[in-house]
């Protein structure tokens, strides 16, 4: 599948954009943030922020992981279960509030739909939690669908920083890694879409990137465009070739 005008090789040629979502599209990370600083107080306790920023981008039971760590505490499983429930439950209720998009990220998304590219949201946000995001998403895009594909975290046999999200999007929309551009703000996302094969555009938010081969960093979206995107491509294609 291609699109017209991207033109190049089928290496360069953009097929597809795959966004995550909190803290790389909208501004909702920092509400998972407020959940895991309630909940360390709930447990007795206060989360460092160097722990905080391991969780970004994470599994709920990584982040979990790293939070019972980081207060010296051990959870029985069934405990683990009800906290990531608050958790959950104390996101929703921070989710009902007005949607903020990340600086250019509505731009390039509404280009993207504009120009009839394929895209894709891939977030490790479950899906009752996504849901209440993308229905604000689509309102602010005169009530069309932002995404032709959406995958969420309790739908994938593996999460983020596995390749596995990534890969099953790719599928659903018929494209090949070649050709897609994943952007993501955070390290477990930035690996996940490497691994997928795909392009990276790293704009990180509470979590600084390194410098890695086949991932593009920018400080923010505003003024990314399309043919921005085929640029990242391009840049991947030169690490695959050795060059």
């Amino acid at each position: 599948m291609g699109t017209p005008g991207t033109g190049g090789s089928n290496r360069e040629r953009l097929q597809a954009v795959l966004f995550d979502m909190d803290g790389t599209l909208v501004e909702t990370e920092q509400h998972w943030g407020a959940a895991m600083f309630a909940l360390a107080r709930r447990l007795g306790g206060e989360m460092s922020a160097e722990a905080r920023e391991r969780t970004v981008g994470t599994s709920m039971s990584t982040a979990l992981g790293v939070l019972y760590a980081d207060l010296g505490v051990t959870r029985r499983e069934a405990e683990a279960r009800a906290d990531a429930r608050w958790i959950e439950d104390t996101v929703a209720e921070l989710l009902t509030g007005p949607l903020t998009w990340r600086p250019g990220a509505r731009e390039l998304l509404t280009e993207a739909r504009a120009a009839a590219l394929p895209t894709a949201l891939v977030t490790t946000t479950p899906r009752r939690l996504a849901d209440v995001v993308l229905a604000k998403v689509d309102r602010d895009l005169d009530g069309l669908p932002a995404f032709d594909v959406t995958v969420c975290g309790d739908e994938v046999p593996a999460r983020k920083p596995d390749p596995a999200p990534y890969r099953q999007a790719m599928a659903a929309l018929g494209v090949d890694a070649d050709g897609c551009v994943v952007v993501e703000d955070s390290l477990s996302g930035a690996t996940a879409g490497l691994a997928a094969g795909a392009a990276v555009l790293g704009v990180p938010s509470l979590q600084p990137l390194s410098p890695t081969p086949g991932l593009v960093l920018r400080d923010t979206l505003a003024g990314v465009r399309l043919a921005d995107l085929t640029e990242v491509l391009a840049v991947r294609g030169a690490v695959h070739a050795g060059t």
